[in-house]
């Protein structure tokens, strides 16, 4: 008998499998024993016999019991799932933080230094992996940068020691070396069999230039609501910092650890993936690809396991029959940006909130030449903190907070919102907003916000034999029923007419 090592149902996967099911993609991995090879459970390759089967809950299971991944399918391109996500909060910061690249690179983190990071201790730290993945932090951390190389290598045209570079490894002969002895081909075999995204010839006078241009494919699980993410994002845009060129493609600028560049993402819906374009100011904006393809992801929310949020949402009666399928949380690209947003948006219309936005950007945010596009970039802490503001017609009280929020992120780059609550003007509704957009945090149910007050009193009015309702019980309600997935909620919340 073989023995499987996944928690998901053994006859829902052989079921998924043999139906590849993309509602599945990336919540399983199928090992081939007699090929000794991985795949995702869409991989378009003729279904082998169960007998010769074994499930795996991750690639890097799949990977530690001695098989490589899949050249069709590509394991590395499919959509990151743990069954903890929302719940071991600990756990998911951790792996966060290695996935964009902390601990590799020649400035790397030991894991003592990312454990304090955590405020935990490296033992403690050791043992969740473990527990949670069966490995070392390490080896996760290396599994990590393989894939992403794997994934520059058949999608892109960067050398190979950009490769390297981007990934987070020191030298090529240390790139080759463990590449070969966990993947069991070369980088250089590997790079042979690749089908390239067409670049539509942007790659060469912006390399020429110092620049770099790339495309990647970004998969994620179906349900997608685009159009009403699409429409969030574009009542809410930013002129130069944020564009929607049609109803398919969101793209924004960014900057990240300094590195600083833009992408624009378009829906290929038939695929369930969004084919990226990303350019990078320069070359040595490489090192951070990995931090920024996470963003991305995290951005546009594509590692969200959808259908199991909608299934624990459908549970709360009154929204059931009113509420969207597949409807993700639109980030932003940080914190800050997120909290400042939030402090804008306070007490007026969205209309409004954008217009401030909007000004506040472009007296603030420094204006850049990246590739073939002029684009604004989000004013940084520091810019904020020392700020006048007489472009935003709003309260003085708004602005020192405005002014606070950037002094106290300036001074304490790291520091976690809830610890905003320190800064005069900044309270419970700001600092949640900018988790719930800023992190993408899954738990955060706006109860406080007036739009969703509205709405859910709406709700549980129907059909109520009396006028009266108690909120704060219904909240309380609520917020046990959504766990772990108040976010979702709050957006449900937000999109119903």
């Amino acid at each position: 008998m073989v023995e499987h090592n996944c928690q998901t149902d053994i006859q829902a996967c052989r079921k998924a499998r043999l139906a590849r099911d993309p509602r599945f993609d990336g919540q399983f991995f199928t090992g081939v024993l007699t090929t000794k090879i991985y795949c995702r459970p869409i991989c378009p390759a003729v279904s082998p016999k169960e007998q010769n089967v074994r499930y795996f809950d991750t690639a890097l299971q799949a990977a530690n019991a001695g098989l490589r991944p899949c050249l069709r399918c590509r394991p590395d391109s499919a959509p990151q799932s743990y069954a903890w996500k929302g719940t071991q909060t600990t756990l998911d910061r951790a792996k966060g933080m290695i996935d964009s690249g902390v601990i590799s690179g020649l400035d790397g983190l030991s894991v003592e230094s990312l454990a304090s990071r955590l405020g935990i201790s490296s033992r403690y730290l050791r043992k969740l992996f473990q527990d949670k993945l069966g490995t070392s932090v390490k080896s996760y951390a290396q599994y990590q940068q393989l894939m992403l190389a794997k994934q520059l290598l058949h999608q892109t045209k960067l050398s190979i020691s950009q490769v390297a570079f981007a990934a987070g490894f020191n030298s090529i002969r240390r790139f080759n070396e463990v590449f070969q002895q966990v993947l069991q081909l070369t980088p250089s075999d590997l790079r042979k069999g690749a089908s390239f995204i067409s670049l539509e010839n942007k790659t060469e006078p912006l390399e020429k230039k110092g620049r770099i241009a790339l495309n990647l494919q970004l998969s994620f699980r179906p349900p997608l609501s685009w159009s009403q993410q699409h429409h969030f994002y574009q009542v809410r845009a930013v002129q130069n910092m944020e564009w929607l060129d049609d109803e398919l493609s969101y793209g924004r600028s960014f900057t990240i650890n300094e590195a600083s560049g833009y992408f624009t993402a378009k829906l290929d819906a038939s695929a369930n993936l969004f084919n990226v374009e990303i350019v990078l100011e320069n070359e040595s904006g490489l090192v951070q690809l990995g931090a920024i393809i996470n963003a991305i992801r995290r951005v546009l929310d594509l590692d969200a396991n959808i259908g199991q949020i909608d299934d624990v949402l459908k549970t709360i009666e009154p929204l059931a029959e009113q509420m969207t399928e597949g409807l993700r949380l639109p980030g932003v690209w940080s914190a800050f940006e997120a909290g400042c947003r939030a402090v804008l948006g306070q007490q007026v219309s969205i209309v409004q909130a954008s217009k401030l936005l909007n000004q506040l950007v472009l007296a603030y945010g420094e204006e850049r030449v990246i590739g073939d596009k002029r684009v604004k970039l989000f004013p940084t802490a520091k810019a904020i903190a020392n700020a006048e503001l007489t472009e935003l017609k709003m309260p003085g009280a708004r602005k020192k907070a405005l002014n606070g929020l950037g002094q106290f992120l300036d001074e304490h780059p790291e520091a976690e919102p809830d610890l905003w609550l320190s800064i005069k003007g900044i309270g419970p509704w700001t600092v949640a907003y900018a988790k719930m957009r800023g992190l993408s945090d899954p738990k955060v149910l706006l109860c406080g916000d007036l739009v969703v007050k509205k709405r859910v009193l709406a709700l549980y009015s129907q059909g109520a034999d009396s006028p009266t309702l108690d909120y704060e019980s219904i909240s309380q309600q609520l917020a046990q029923l959504s766990a772990p997935w108040g976010s979702y909620l709050t957006f449900q919340l937000w999109n119903l007419s």
